[in-house]
């Protein structure tokens, strides 16, 4: 029933907006607004309808509407402080950090004992990266209430942000104390306990927050981080499914989704949910960022360094986040010295920024009395209340600074922690791994193999390079990829997304057929084609597909494939010294490694015995340090092309390099690394024993 017109008697207008009010609180919103809609109709301008209007539009999810109708209240010649400090809070939620600052600091101007103001100012000065400012304000509000729990919460959230752990979770756990149901603390509990490595409890708390606070935004998103952070992404992603539900235009949700999307490698997914965000909330930087990454992966350079620029430009700690992909887009297309000038960057803006330090010791080579060996060691020395993944930055970091001084000692102390904190942070199942391989190996029996016989996709396109990470692979990619009329494309995922396409594998081969295996060829063709940039030769050098050689010769028949080898003392011990960007699970744990290690020889030596010789050759890495000429013309004989000497000059070749191995490959051939591990033997014993090597 709708309400009766008011007239332009002034004493109407309070009535009506308590009526109003009513009509809210009853949940019915149409009657409430039509309300207000009759009093601005009435009297227009008029501060209060447009104060709940706005609230109203914000609790129904129009932000936009939400913030132009607050804009409009606070104009008015006595607008309550509380009216600017509602409209600093819905800015901040628009990303729009200025001029919520602005609107916070007037708040408070005009009402020193505002708390919402100094909590709302607080907030903003947290989210714009000013983080003493924001200590100093939501100090005051504590002050000011101290029974708040939500004040309590917020300052919490600026301890967490200056890594200052210990003094976050105290006030956490202060707010939980004061209200049990308060459901942001236990949701924002629930984030610090994940980044110090506590997941049971972590997820416990987040649950606990959505059960309290069904709507509660920041719950889903800071349950799915912690889902994320331990490489469960199916469940980040039913999370953030959950979230959609009731938000699907949330930009904070896309960005979130973006990232664990790019994670499991569904780059357009990605792509399309970060630009959303960017669209929905352009002045946010995180969403600039996660775009810029997602731009990267897709290799496509130079518009993920425009991102990153923008993010970089917007106020806030994403900032951080944004500089640092500017830098490692710079170290992968081989600008050293410029990738280095960027990680001086972040520490100008970041002094305390654990990954810039942690980047900027990929690049470099350690001298002795290296300051940022001092600053790193300090930085450990009182980091006992610092997010987990940090630490485990700052041990490998220390471990590889250590290697380069030559102090073993130092460097496998640190190492060995790192290692251990970076493979507590996950589950993996080495022996399960291994018998996988081994059903594999099974399954491609020569029956199997002739089978398939002329089926596939005819091309001579592909060139698979396979092996254990850090075996050369990457030299290797490099070295084919100055000739001409090659092309490396990298790490792809193609190959894995295609078969997986078809089914659990290797159990989908017992059902595959010969329209099948063609299909799958032509699948995986029209994935890499367009990478090819014309050229007749293009260079997957995704390691892990080792798994699926059988495979490959099968719906590739014209596919070329190098199995790069190493000593596999010198292959593990340098994929125990590096954290990778990717998920090299085996890699954490010496005694797992090694067992990995025989699992890959022994299927390899079963792809050695059924593979047709002419389609696979063997690289050994020390081959290659000896005499480069012989080894890169047999490679480039075996593409079944004319010999190109740019192919001896491969570390000046421009092209760019998202591997572990990005800084090697742009140096000239070096033969230090050969039998490195000896020197290193009293440290590995948990390796040699895996390997059944002697020391």
């Amino acid at each position: 029933m709708s309400s009766a017109p008011i007239s332009p008697d002034a004493m109407n207008i309070p009535a009506a907006l308590s009526q109003a009010r009513a009509h809210w609180n009853a949940g019915q919103a149409d009657q409430a607004e039509q309300l207000c809609l009759q009093v601005l109709a009435a009297w227009p301008g008029h501060a209060e309808a447009l104060h709940m209007l706005g609230l109203m539009a914000h609790a129904l999810g129009n932000l936009d509407l939400a913030i132009r109708h607050l804009r409009q209240a606070c104009l008015a010649p006595r607008a309550p402080a509380v009216y600017s400090s509602d409209l600093a809070e819905l800015l901040r939620q628009k990303g729009m950090l200025t001029e919520g600052e602005e609107a916070a600091r007037r708040a408070v101007t005009m009402d020193p004992t505002l708390v919402s103001g100094w909590n709302n100012l607080g907030i903003l000065l947290q989210e714009a990266g000013k983080l003493e400012q924001s200590l100093a304000c939501l100090e005051r509000a504590v002050a000011l209430q101290p029974d708040w729990a939500e004040a309590h919460n917020n300052l919490g959230n600026t301890y967490g942000r200056m890594r200052r752990m210990d003094r976050a979770e105290v006030h956490y756990r202060h707010a939980l104390k004061l209200n049990p149901s308060c459901a942001s603390a236990h949701s924002n509990l629930s984030f610090l306990l994940g980044s110090l490595g506590h997941y049971a409890q972590a997820v416990s708390e987040a649950r606990t927050a959505i059960d309290l606070a069904p709507h509660l935004v920041d719950a889903y998103l800071n349950l799915a981080e912690v889902e994320s952070s331990y490489l469960h992404y199916a469940s980040a992603l039913a999370v953030l499914d959950a979230l959609h539900g009731f938000a699907p235009a949330h930009p904070q949700g896309l960005i979130a989704r973006a990232r664990v999307l790019r994670q499991i490698e569904r780059y357009d997914e990605a792509l399309a949910c970060a630009r959303q965000a960017v669209a929905l909330a352009p002045g946010r930087a995180d969403a600039h960022n996660v775009l810029g990454q997602v731009l990267q992966s897709l290799a496509r350079h130079d518009e993920a360094m425009a991102a990153f620029e923008t993010s970089a430009a917007l106020p806030g700690t994403v900032a951080e986040d944004a500089l640092i992909g500017q830098a490692m887009l710079l170290m992968e297309a081989g600008r050293k010295d410029d990738a280095l000038t960027a990680f001086d960057r972040v520490q100008e803006r970041f002094p305390d920024s654990v990954r810039a330090l942690a980047g900027r010791a990929d690049i470099k080579t350690f001298s002795a009395n290296d300051p940022d060996i001092q600053r790193m060691e300090a930085w450990l020395a009182e980091s006992e209340q610092r997010p987990l993944s940090d630490g485990t930055d700052m041990h490998f970091a220390l471990g590889k600074a250590y290697l380069d001084i030559g102090d073993a000692q130092r460097a496998f102390h640190h190492l060995d922690i790192g290692n251990r904190q970076k493979r507590a942070s996950f589950t993996y199942d080495v022996d399960a791994a291994a018998t996988w391989m081994k059903r594999t190996a099974a399954t491609f029996t020569p029956d199997r193999l002739a089978q398939f016989q002329g089926a596939g996709a005819q091309s001579d396109l592909p060139v698979f390079v396979i092996g254990m990470p850090r075996s050369g692979t990457t030299l290797v990619e490099q070295i084919m990829s100055s000739h001409p009329q090659v092309t490396g494309a990298g790490e792809l995922s193609a190959l894995r997304l295609v078969i997986e396409s078809h089914g659990t594998f290797p159990d989908s081969l017992d059902s595959m057929t010969s329209d099948d295996v063609e299909r799958l060829g032509h699948a995986y063709l029209a994935r890499v084609t367009p990478l090819a940039e014309g050229r007749p030769r293009l260079v997957d050098k995704m390691p892990a597909n080792f798994f699926y050689a059988g495979l490959v010769a099968a719906i590739l028949p014209g596919a070329r494939i190098i199995h790069c080898r190493r000593n596999p003392v010198d292959t593990c011990l340098s994929c125990y010294t590096k954290q990778f960007a990717g998920e090299q699970l085996f890699t954490y744990d010496q005694t797992e490694l090694g067992v990995f290690y025989r699992s890959y020889e022994a299927l390899m030596a079963h792809w050695r015995n059924v593979l047709p010789p002419q389609r696979l050759i063997e690289i050994d890495y020390e081959a290659v340090v000896d005499d480069l000429e012989s080894q890169a013309r047999r490679l480039i004989a075996f593409l079944g092309l004319q010999w190109d000497e740019a192919c001896l000059h491969f570390h000046q070749t421009r092209r760019v390099v998202r591997t572990a191995s990005v800084n090697q490959v742009r140096q000239p051939i070096y033969t230090a690394s050969k039998g490195r591990w000896q020197k290193y033997a009293d440290y590995l014993g948990p390796l040699l024993s895996a390997l059944r090597i002697d020391a």
